[in-house]
């Protein structure tokens, strides 16, 4: 482990520990996307922001900690993009389109739901993205720098997105958290990391101010054997 990475693993240990002795999240949430109490209420401060009524286009992750934006999008008429896990598929995201889901929006919205219903689809057949939801173990307040759960999938989604021309500096990027998770620390990213334009909890939204650019696509030299011998569309 680099520097960076210890230091991003303590953050997640920090904020995992803090979650599980608060009582807001399921027993066992060490190595997960925090599934926290008000998830709801932050998926509806978001829905409440310009960025979001503005979007026809989304692309969201598939963890429960993030469904209740998705159901609320696809109840929008948006249409909703949804990687595949660990980019498993030779077309690696989901497509979510409400006007043909063939199964209850709550059912299609999930990610066992998702394989059932939904075909996949690579950069070249889908649209431009207006708006990228994530999620996140810790955020800061200032930067907006993110620190997801450490197995880098996130920030892949939007380096193929970004080469692909789906996805510009136009493209705001927000999170649903808990208020826990938001830190007045500077946390640590490296050249491939995302930060986010915006942070909400249930009791707030942060509008956030990056103090870099994103990467302009993937970068190569930090691809590992294993990303490139599991993740079908990076060998191609």
């Amino acid at each position: 482990m680099t520097d960076i990475d210890r230091a991003k693993h303590a953050v997640r240990q920090h904020v995992w520990d803090l979650l599980e002795r608060q009582g807001v999240v399921p027993p066992g949430v060490h190595g997960h996307i925090p599934d926290f109490v008000g998830k709801e209420g932050a998926a509806t401060r978001l829905a409440e922001l310009d960025v979001w009524k503005n979007a026809r286009v989304i692309k969201c992750n598939p963890d429960r900690a993030q469904l209740a934006v998705r159901v609320r999008a696809l109840q929008e008429g948006k249409l909703l993009y949804m990687a595949v896990p660990k980019l498993a598929t030779p077309k690696p995201f989901y497509l979510l389109d409400p006007a043909s889901l063939t199964a209850p929006i709550e059912t299609a919205a999930t990610s066992s739901g998702a394989p059932q219903v939904a075909p996949t689809v690579g950069p070249a057949e889908m649209r431009p993205v207006d708006l990228i939801v994530c999620g996140s173990v810790a955020v800061s307040r200032q930067s907006g720098v993110r620190v997801g759960k450490g197995t880098g999938y996130s920030d892949l989604e939007i380096a193929l997105l970004t080469e692909a021309g789906l996805v510009t500096t136009e493209t705001a990027i927000a999170t649903t958290i808990h208020q826990t998770q938001l830190l007045e620390d500077v946390l640590p990213d490296t050249d491939h990391d995302f930060s986010v334009d915006f942070a909400i909890t249930p009791n707030e939204v942060v509008a956030c101010r990056p103090d870099r650019g994103r990467p302009s696509g993937i970068i190569r030299s930090n691809l590992l054997q294993d990303q490139l011998d599991s993740i079908p569309i990076l060998r191609a």
